[in-house]
């Protein structure tokens, strides 16, 4: 059985929405960046809505010269869109999911294999959690406080957290994972 698990950039304040005031700084750290590729590397599937997906396969799908190993491990895994718009992804290795939300990604993460990892996808994600489809969050806390933007938990089904592990490295981001209970 495989583990659906979310992996976000966020600030301490709790926004996950890509901004430049915070969001440039993500990539800056050599620890950090090393343990977000061991956990890319390790997983079997990428899980994402239509927009993230469109925007990661812009970006990398066809990239040439990509020396951070994303693009192999996007090119390589099985990747699952939730749309009920996209017909053609257009990328290799890509399942649409236009089905009821729990039904289809309860197929993926109850078929045999490693982690599917959702990155991005803020609406998605609250779905996902809502629906007590994860069953780990891995947080890179970043030393900002926006103070307003689109928050992971805004509006999710309140709940208990496991924390399994925290690390922190030099440039004061902190690696929170947490297990759904």
């Amino acid at each position: 059985m495989g583990r659906i698990v979310i992996t976000q950039n966020i600030t301490v304040d709790g926004v996950v929405e890509a901004t430049d005031d915070w969001f440039s700084s993500a990539g800056s750290n050599p620890e950090a960046d090393a343990a977000l590729a061991r956990e890319r590397d390790a997983s079997e599937g990428f899980l994402v809505g239509r927009r993230t997906f469109l925007d990661m396969r812009r970006g990398w799908r066809d990239l040439t010269d990509d020396t951070t190993g994303v693009t192999d491990h996007l090119n390589r895994v099985q990747k699952y869109v939730v749309s009920t718009t996209l017909t053609d992804p257009d990328w290799q290795h890509t399942e649409v999911l236009s089905g009821d939300l729990a039904t289809d990604v309860g197929r993926v993460r109850a078929a045999p294999g490693g982690d599917v990892v959702c990155t991005g996808s803020i609406t998605l994600c609250r779905g996902l959690l809502d629906a007590d489809l994860v069953d780990e969050l891995r947080l890179y806390v970043f030393p900002y406080a926006r103070g307003a933007g689109r928050r992971l938990f805004d509006g999710t089904v309140p709940r208990t957290l496991a924390l399994a592990s925290a690390d922190a490295f030099g440039n004061g981001v902190v690696r929170l994972v947490y297990r759904t209970t």
